[in-house]
């Protein structure tokens, strides 16, 4: 998709293409940022078009899994 320069504007035509070349990367397991950094936009930009593309957010923080185990000792003091 031929993305539109930082700060124009997008028609209601450009925003639904946006939304279906953005909504299957999201899913797919790319990051808001990476995406915002890919298409030289913003993560507000990317944000609000994967909302309006209907697309279903992951909870925050990434991928817990490959996290190094928490420094805290039981009693919850470091």
């Amino acid at each position: 998709m031929d993305w539109p320069t930082r700060g124009q504007r997008l028609n209601p035509e450009q925003r639904k293409r946006a939304g279906k070349w953005l909504k299957p990367q999201y899913e797919g397991g790319a990051s808001i940022r990476e995406l915002a950094e890919k298409i030289g936009r913003s993560y507000g930009f990317v944000h609000r078009n994967l909302e309006l593309a209907g697309t279903t957010f992951r909870s925050r923080g990434g991928n817990r899994a490959n996290r190094l185990p928490n420094s805290r000792t039981e009693d919850g003091v470091s």
